[in-house]
């Protein structure tokens, strides 16, 4: 069973191995405590300094820290002018909020298949599904791993196509040597509590325009044209201007001061990651009617998500299952995620194709516990259930 400070995330004491647990450290909390002894809690200098420093880490120009990788990726549509009448292709496997972001705009998202392999959006999909609404393409860095952006992007080019990175899985993940966000026109990241790091809630957007990060900027603050920062230092506070509809997307303050510290923390953070995905593969590798993740080019990835295939056998025993089993022995898992196009909001979506690969992966696809802190027992427990299953 786990001790005292490794608890379920919902406080179930039956549960013998969490899907996931927060990395928060004594020093996170320090910082935050200490962060929330500032008169100005929101668009101060913590928000600056976690843009600046997440600047550096990805090799990206610019950073806007905003209140979600959702508000993120409804910011960057709105800044490359896609709205009603036009689309925007997206992954079928995908978390909700990408394909909201679209609709938020007034404009509709166009499912298409992943691949087979790797859950990424596919390039052949991309290709057929063009069309001459297309205003963007949003791939997904999928459970961390890198979509084909030269492949991405050469199609966008000849289209004259916007592309809008989802790295919502992927801080610390990267394509021949450079950070993903910087690839496209934006790489919108979400720092939520399953994330590699947190700020509890939170995102940032990265852009190498400055023109976008300036728009961002404007509009994540209701279209404002000064900060309250800038405000009451630069002049009379009711001076100022709005020049635009904009949102409450902000950053506040303590959120920033804990993307901060966790930010230096991220290598470290990446690299016990691979080490325990690397342990899964090792140990899960050879079972029957299960199928492991490659580790092919490990060490340019985030490592988010651990993400098993069963295969149906002639019992007819499944991945609900197996997923039934792992429960009832105390041990979480999830799916990451149920595909867009069978969820009711998007029924009547414009859908590509059949999403073959998206229909059979829903039915195979199983994410098993995995967070920074795991340990190699919790790790055993999973393994030994599964053989036993």
């Amino acid at each position: 069973m786990l001790s005292k400070k490794r608890k379920d995330s919902f406080n179930d004491s039956s549960i013998k191995v969490p899907f996931f647990i927060p990395y928060i450290s004594k020093e996170d909390k320090k910082v935050v405590n200490n962060a929330l002894d500032s008169v100005l809690l929101t668009v101060g200098p913590m928000l600056s300094k976690f843009e600046s420093h997440f600047c550096k880490f990805t090799g990206s120009k610019h950073a806007i820290g905003v209140s979600s990788a959702t508000a993120a990726l409804h910011m960057s549509l709105k800044s490359t002018g896609v709205g009603p009448g036009d689309e925007v292709i997206v992954p079928d496997i995908t978390f909700v909020a990408t394909a909201n972001a679209v609709l938020m705009t007034g404009a509709t998202p166009v499912l298409v298949d992943v691949d087979k392999d790797d859950f990424t959006i596919s390039i052949d999909s991309i290709r057929k599904s063009i069309s001459r609404k297309t205003k963007s393409i949003i791939p997904v860095h999928f459970a961390g791993k890198s979509c084909q952006m030269d492949q991405i992007m050469s199609i966008a080019k000849k289209n004259n196509l916007s592309v809008i990175e989802d790295c919502a899985h992927a801080i610390g993940t990267k394509f021949k040597k450079k950070h993903v966000g910087t690839m496209g026109d934006f790489g919108c990241f979400s720092f939520y509590p399953t994330k590699n790091i947190t700020t509890l809630e939170g995102g940032m957007i990265i852009t190498n325009s400055k023109k976008y990060a300036e728009y961002n900027k404007l509009i994540r603050n209701h279209g404002i044209t000064k900060t309250l920062r800038d405000r009451y230092v630069k002049g009379i506070p009711w001076e100022y201007d709005v020049v635009e509809p904009g949102y409450n997307y902000r950053l506040d303050e303590v959120r920033s001061s804990l993307g901060i510290n966790q930010l230096k923390r991220i290598k470290s953070i990446n690299s016990k990651r691979r080490k325990a995905f690397q342990y899964y593969v090792k140990h899960l590798s050879g079972i029957d009617g299960i199928i492991t993740p490659t580790t092919h080019e490990l060490e340019n990835q985030s490592c988010h998500l651990f993400i098993i295939k069963i295969k149906k056998d002639e019992f007819g025993y499944d991945r609900n299952y197996v997923f039934k089993k792992l429960l009832a022995h105390g041990i979480r898992t999830s799916v990451h995620y149920k595909p867009l196009h069978l969820l009711s909001l998007f029924k009547k979506t414009k859908i590509y194709d059949e999403l073959q690969n998206s229909k059979i992966l829903f039915e195979q696809m199983l994410s098993l516990p995995f967070f920074t802190n795991i340990s190699k027992k919790e790790q055993d427990v999973v393994v030994n259930e599964l053989k036993r299953i």
